[in-house]
């Protein structure tokens, strides 16, 4: 019988994980932060899932940490999401 592997990344440690990443991100013009420089490190860099990307995006913006553009090509920090790094 075989047992699925304990994700290292599950939906609260995944946020923290895309927060970090985020964190030390460089953004861009008025405090952009591209997805593709979140998702490729979060993906290939830190090995995690397409599935734990996406509830980790879901719960950053759910919980008002960081705040994701309609085309979702770029996040930004909020005000409760920056002072986590304060």
């Amino acid at each position: 019988m075989k047992y699925a592997a304990p994700s290292r990344f599950a939906d609260p440690a995944a946020a923290r994980k895309l927060l970090e990443i985020a964190n030390t991100s460089e953004a861009a013009q008025d405090g952009r932060i591209y997805i593709e420089k979140i998702n490729g490190t979060f993906l290939f860099t830190e090995g995690g899932t397409p599935e734990e990307y996406g509830a980790g995006l879901k719960l950053t913006v759910d919980r008002g940490w960081l705040w994701k553009h309609e085309s979702g090509t770029y996040v930004k920090f909020t005000e409760a999401g920056a002072e986590l790094f304060a």
